[in-house]
């Protein structure tokens, strides 16, 4: 008995739904994108685009230590944690210019005075945290 005439309803079957989820998959990524691109304003998004630059800068270090090793293991915690500091700094800025409601008295001038100085701080400690 060939297994390939048993399952071969199934394989159709499946080969079909598999088809059917990826091009669904693209449809729901294409819309989103658009969706986002189209209702977002132009300044979320570059503070968007920091976001993802902050994350792949952690994703690097922490890969770097994994795979290359942590022998400098100052440099690799500082540089870990202005990416981490540097992330939580930008997602708390997209949060107060985005909602108007929640931060109403906050000023967006005084939103992004408040980020600039904070990642100085950040990046002062940092750099004393590295020798």
């Amino acid at each position: 008995v060939s297994t390939q005439s048993t399952w071969g309803p199934f394989n159709r079957i499946i080969e079909k739904t598999q088809q059917k989820m990826s091009s669904n998959l693209v449809e729901i990524g294409t819309t989103l994108i658009k969706d986002y691109l189209k209702s977002t304003p132009r300044p979320l998004q570059i503070i968007d685009q920091f976001l993802v630059f902050a994350f792949l800068t952690g994703v690097v270090q922490f890969l770097h230590l994994l795979f290359v090793g942590q022998f400098p293991f100052n440099s690799f915690l500082s540089g870990f944690i202005a990416s981490v500091g540097f992330f939580t700094f930008a997602v708390c800025l997209r949060l107060q210019v985005a909602s108007k409601n929640e931060f109403h008295s906050i000023s967006r001038v005084r939103a992004y005075t408040d980020f600039v100085i904070c990642n100085l701080i950040l990046f002062f400690v940092v750099f004393t945290f590295m020798g």
